[in-house]
């Protein structure tokens, strides 16, 4: 649909979009209705690992030194989640959610070149190993994404016993818990302390301790797997921190901005996908003698979805540009930097639950049916709008950056 400004992206960046979107055709559209209903994830898995290990996306963000190709473009990154979900928005956010927990340690001033070089073992093998950022606790709802608690409200805790980490507590929601081979946890070493408290601790998923709940029954995004994870007394190396007091809260933040701009991609290229089908739809449907998009009514909202995705592509790519270079606009989890990439997530999300349901309208029973394929991506695209945080805490987080409110 949108074309990106050139002078962002690169010879390699177009290449990439071209690869991907290329096996999008071949391996997920044909198979969108299989994978809705692949309850064993059979189908879902096979399409992972092809995109993870066999096409080597879960590699590329590994230091050329250890054997990736140090693609830490988030520009980059956008266009591959977008491409991807526009095919299936679940098996993108499965793709996302396995490289968001390795993000922290893959920038400076913070890459451990030592934990890279120890995960690469786990995810350089031929067989599909899945990653997975836990935040979300039974208890506090968006609270730990939410930057104003500081952490306060956690409470899953970590104490060091000797050279580990014990950690005890519950997470909830993630994306791949309960199938990934490697989890990022956000825990609390004392959460009366806020942001010194914060910490990001990895823990695979061999360990002693460590438990899940039966997966959630979703109304979408059923290659995206859920469920709750219990930690009791689970044992790691102190070395598998990622930094520091205060430098983890840091860190967090700069996660959720990533969240944030990877959502807005993927709710864009679902969009894409249904302002495709619903082109080709008003094009070919006749009534009351020529086709519906010929109808002054519809042009218009067509004409709205194509204003939609056009502004929500452009902002999504400049909030991405801005991350990639912090020497011109500032640290990579600054507060201007959140609030604009919840502008992205937010504003994205709304345009595709806009367009899934306006073509819905248009399409009326061919849209609703579940061979027509719009319905599906309208159960998958809502989540989008629900995670991190949801829309009404991601416009606190603008509000306090633009209107300094205090609002906690």
């Amino acid at each position: 649909m949108h074309k990106y400004i050139y002078e962002l992206l690169n010879e390699d960046d177009e290449l990439l979009r071209t690869a991907i979107r290329g096996f999008v055709e071949d391996e997920i559209i044909p198979r969108r209705i299989e994978i809705d209903r692949d309850r064993e994830h059979k189908i879902v898995d096979g399409i992972l690992k092809k995109l993870l290990v066999d096409m080597g996306i879960v590699k590329a963000i590994f230091p050329e030194e250890l054997g990736g190709a140090e693609i830490t473009s988030i520009v980059s990154f956008v266009q591959i989640l977008e491409e991807i979900a526009r095919g299936d928005l679940g098996i993108a956010t499965a793709v996302a959610c396995t490289l968001w927990p390795l993000i922290p340690i893959i920038y400076e001033p913070y890459r451990r070149m030592d934990l890279l070089e120890e995960f690469r073992e786990m995810f350089f093998r031929d067989e599909l190993n899945l990653g997975c950022f836990a935040m979300t606790e039974p208890q506090g709802g968006c609270d730990i994404e939410n930057p104003r608690m500081e952490g306060r409200t956690i409470r899953t805790i970590a104490k060091l016993d000797g050279n580990e980490w014990v950690i005890n507590g519950v997470k909830q929601w993630a994306s791949n818990s309960g199938v990934a081979s490697l989890y990022l946890i956000v825990a609390s070493t004392d959460p009366t302390v806020g942001r010194d408290g914060i910490a990001l601790i990895y823990v695979p998923s061999n360990v002693d301790g460590i438990s899940y709940s039966e997966f959630f029954d979703k109304a979408g995004l059923n290659a995206d797997r859920n469920c709750t994870v219990y930690l009791e007394n689970v044992r790691v190396p102190k070395r598998y921190r990622v930094a520091g007091p205060g430098e983890d809260a840091r860190l967090l933040q700069q996660n959720i901005i990533i969240g944030n701009i990877g959502s807005a991609a993927m709710s864009i290229g679902a969009a894409e996908a249904v302002f495709e089908m619903v082109s080709k739809y008003t094009s070919e449907r006749v009534v009351a003698g020529k086709p519906i998009k010929e109808h002054s009514i519809n042009a218009g909202i067509l004409a709205d979805m194509a204003i939609y995705l056009e502004t929500a592509g452009a902002y999504t790519i400049q909030v991405a540009y801005m991350f990639d270079h912090p020497e011109k606009y500032g640290p990579r989890w600054s507060d201007e930097l959140l609030a604009k990439s919840r502008i992205a997530k937010i504003y994205a999300a709304e345009i595709g639950i806009y367009i899934t349901n306006k073509a819905m309208e248009l399409m009326g029973s061919y849209g609703y049916v579940r061979e027509g394929l719009v319905e599906k991506y309208w159960r998958d695209i809502k989540e989008t709008q629900i995670w991190l945080g949801g829309a009404q805490a991601g416009r606190l987080d603008i509000a306090r950056y633009f209107l300094n409110i205090e609002t906690i």
